[in-house]
């Protein structure tokens, strides 16, 4: 039976950090469950500022008040907001937030060739995590563990060629999510140099029917969420 990878705390944990664990190094960590006593002792062998979760338990909480300068934020269930500000200069941007995920009824795999199950799960895991990650935002997923995250870069081509280089580990069988559209084939062209074997993106380009043709032409499985996570 298949069981999600990081489905506890510590395994998520050091999943987490095997991704890039030099930038790990004095940062801010969020969980989605309970901190434990074990999660807490391997979270205390690094310096990091700031830890997030929903509570820690007391044994957890002991552990880490031994650290100095670090900080504990319990965090309660996530307010929806019905708006997203941004400042510019002289004046203010409004935007719908980013509040969902599409689910997969609602995706469409515009490819010749369909995702495995494996492959669903990881690009519906990928999707999760391109949401938090901004502008021109790719990511590379396998198995549940994220490899690799092109952020902020000017042109998408440019945050796929990132997030490779990015990879401490093997790319070849992954997949990869893009927060917005592939403008271009040239961005399926690069991941596909590098092993990926499914894609996920919002889809919505006018050279659409040019990605999908580089995507068969690669082997690659591609699904279109028909929404996208880019924000300004």
């Amino acid at each position: 039976m298949w069981r999600r990878a990081g489905a506890v705390p510590l395994e998520a944990f050091r999943l987490a950090r095997e991704t890039d664990p030099v930038a790990a190094f004095g940062g801010i960590v969020a969980f989605n469950r309970t901190v434990d006593a074990g999660t807490a002792t391997e979270l205390s062998e690094i310096f990091l500022e700031v830890i997030i979760a929903p509570g820690f338990d007391d044994a957890a909480q002991k552990v880490l008040a031994a650290r100095k300068n670090l900080r504990l934020l319990v965090v309660a269930d996530e307010a929806r907001p019905a708006a997203a500000f941004r400042t510019i200069s002289g004046g203010l941007l409004l935007q719908s937030p980013d509040d969902r995920l599409a689910t997969p009824d609602e995706m469409r795999v515009v490819t010749r060739r369909s995702p495995s199950e494996d492959e669903w799960r990881d690009l519906l895991f990928a999707w999760t995590v391109c949401k938090h990650v901004k502008s021109n935002a790719i990511v590379y997923a396998r198995q549940g563990q994220l490899l690799g995250v092109g952020a902020g870069q000017m042109s998408r081509i440019d945050a796929v060629r990132l997030g490779a280089m990015k990879a401490r580990l093997p790319l070849s069988g992954a997949v990869v999510a893009s927060d917005a559209f592939f403008p271009f084939r040239d961005g399926l062209d690069e991941a596909a140099r590098h092993g990926t074997r499914a894609v996920i993106q919002p889809g919505g380009s006018i050279r659409d029917e040019e990605v999908i043709a580089a995507a068969d032409e690669h082997g690659l499985a591609m699904v279109f969420t028909g929404m996208r996570h880019f924000r300004h």
